[in-house]
C-alpha cells in the first residue's frame, strides 16, 4: 500500500486548478473586431463596377478599383455624403482621382476578408434554409452554407448583453441572401461597426432589407431595391449594385470605463489614455427629457432637451425602432441636429447626461420626426420619465 502524501495531493490540486483557470482564459478570450484599416471610411468599395439605379443615399466614401472610373453607372456626387474615388479621370463629375489610395483600400479589404474567414472556432448554423432568421445570437463567430431561398427570413437579433465591444462575425461558405423585408436587429449595446459578414461568393439583399454590418464579399454585392444598410458593401473582385439604397457607414462610439478612489486617482478609458477624475453625477440630472423635435428636411431632425445645472455634455442614441439604437453621438449643449437619416422616416431617440467618464441613465425614449410632417415635436409632458420640471410646465399651461 502506498504512503499517503498530503503535500503531494495539495500540490496536484493547485496545479490542476491553475491549469484549468489558464485554459479557460485562453478559450474565452474576447473576440476582437475585424480591422478594415483604410477600407474603414468606405461605405461602398467595388472592383469591376458600381451601379446606382435609381438614386441612392450614401453616407461615407465610395471607391472603384481596378476598373476605370467609366465603370461607375448612375452614381452622382449628389447621392454621396463623402468622396467618390476613381483610378482615373473618367469617374463621375466631382470624383477624385486617387489610384494609390484605392489600391491600398482594396488590399486592406483582402486582408480583412482573410482575417474574418480564418476566425475560429465557429458555431455552425445548420439547415437548408433561413439559418439565421428568428434567432437571437450573442457575440461570437457563426458559419453557414447556401440556403434554398434565403439565409435570413424575418428578423435575426444580435444581443451584445450590455457590452458595446461585442463582436459578431458571420462566415458564409457560399452565397449570402436576405429575404425581402428582413431585419438585422441590434439590442443591449450591440453596434453596427462590430458586425461583419464574410461571404465566399456573392451577397444579395432582398427588397426593403434593414441590414446591419459590413459585407466583405469575394465576388459581388447587390441590393434588390430600397434596402437600408448601416455598415458597408465591400466587394473584392466584382461589382456593387445598389437600387434606391441607403448606405450609412458605421463607426464605433467611444466608450469609457472609469475607476475612481477617494484619493482622486485618474481613470483609464477604452482607448488606453488617462482621463480626469470622475465626479458623480447627481440622480437629479441623469435622465434628460426630450422637450422638442421637429423635422428640418426629409433627412434631418432637430432635437432639444431640458438643461441641467453642472452638466452640458450629453449622449444621444437613436435608431429605427425603440431599443434598436444604431446611431450614437456625443453632444455639448442641449440640442442637436440628427443628419443623414433615411428619407422621411421616423426615428426613436433617447438622451443621457454624462461627465468626462460616465454616462447617466437614459431618459425615456421617444418617437420623433414622423414622415412628411413639417413639425413633429411631441408634448414633453407625455414623455415616459417623470420630471418635476416638466410637470410644472404642464401646470403653467393648464
Amino acid at each position: 500500500m502506498g504512503v499517503f502524501n498530503k503535500n503531494k495531493i495539495t500540490a496536484t490540486v493547485i496545479f490542476v486548478t491553475t491549469a484549468l483557470i489558464f485554459s479557460t482564459t485562453l478559450v474565452f478570450a474576447a473576440l476582437t473586431r475585424v480591422d478594415l484599416l483604410t477600407a474603414t471610411n468606405f461605405a461602398i468599395l467595388g472592383a469591376t463596377a458600381i451601379t446606382s439605379v435609381p438614386t441612392s443615399t450614401i453616407v461615407g466614401n465610395v471607391g472603384l478599383s481596378p476598373a476605370a472610373g467609366s465603370n461607375y453607372s448612375g452614381l452622382t456626387s449628389g447621392q454621396v455624403t463623402g468622396t467618390i474615388y476613381a483610378v482615373d479621370a473618367s469617374g463621375p463629375a466631382g470624383s477624385v482621382n486617387n489610384p494609390g489610395l484605392l489600391t491600398t483600400a482594396k488590399n486592406d479589404l483582402t486582408t480583412a476578408y482573410l482575417d474574418a474567414a480564418g476566425r475560429t472556432p465557429a458555431t455552425v448554423l445548420v439547415g437548408s434554409d433561413n439559418q439565421l432568421g428568428g434567432q437571437t445570437l450573442t457575440a461570437g463567430i457563426y458559419s453557414f452554407g447556401h440556403a434554398s431561398s434565403a439565409n435570413i427570413v424575418g428578423t435575426v437579433t444580435l444581443d451584445a448583453q450590455g457590452d458595446p465591444n461585442a463582436v459578431f462575425i458571420f462566415q458564409a461558405s457560399s452565397d449570402f441572401v436576405t429575404a425581402s423585408g428582413s431585419v438585422v436587429n441590434l439590442i443591449n449595446g450591440a453596434q453596427p461597426c462590430n458586425v461583419f459578414w464574410q461571404v465566399t461568393s456573392s451577397a444579395t439583399l432582398g427588397t426593403g432589407s434593414n441590414f446591419v454590418g459590413s459585407i466583405l464579399a469575394l465576388v459581388s454585392v447587390t441590393d434588390s431595391g430600397g434596402s437600408t444598410v448601416h455598415g458597408r458593401l465591400l466587394a473584392r473582385n466584382g461589382a456593387v449594385s445598389i437600387n434606391n439604397t441607403t448606405v450609412i457607414v458605421s463607426t464605433c462610439s467611444t466608450t469609457t470605463t472609469a475607476t475612481s478612489s477617494a484619493s482622486g486617482a485618474s481613470s483609464s478609458s477604452a482607448g488606453g489614455g488617462a482621463a480626469p477624475f470622475c465626479a458623480d453625477i447627481p440622480d437629479s440630472v441623469v435622465a434628460p427629457i426630450i422637450v422638442e423635435s421637429r423635422r428640418l428636411s426629409p433627412t434631418s431632425i432637430f432635437l432639444s432637451w431640458a438643461p441641467y445645472s453642472g452638466v452640458n455634455i450629453f449622449n444621444v442614441e437613436y435608431g429605427p425602432t425603440n431599443g434598436n439604437w444604431l446611431y450614437n453621438t456625443d453632444v455639448t449643449g442641449f440640442s442637436t441636429t440628427l443628419n443623414a437619416l433615411p428619407s422621411n422616416q421616423p426615428v426613436w431617440a433617447r438622451i443621457a447626461a454624462r461627465s468626462d467618464c460616465t454616462i447617466g441613465t437614459y431618459g425615456g425614449s421617444m418617437l420623433i420626426g414622423g414622415p412628411g410632417l413639417p413639425n413633429t415635436g411631441f408634448d414633453p409632458g407625455w414623455n415616459s420619465v417623470f420630471s418635476p420640471w416638466m410637470f410644472l410646465q404642464k401646470l403653467i399651461r393648464i
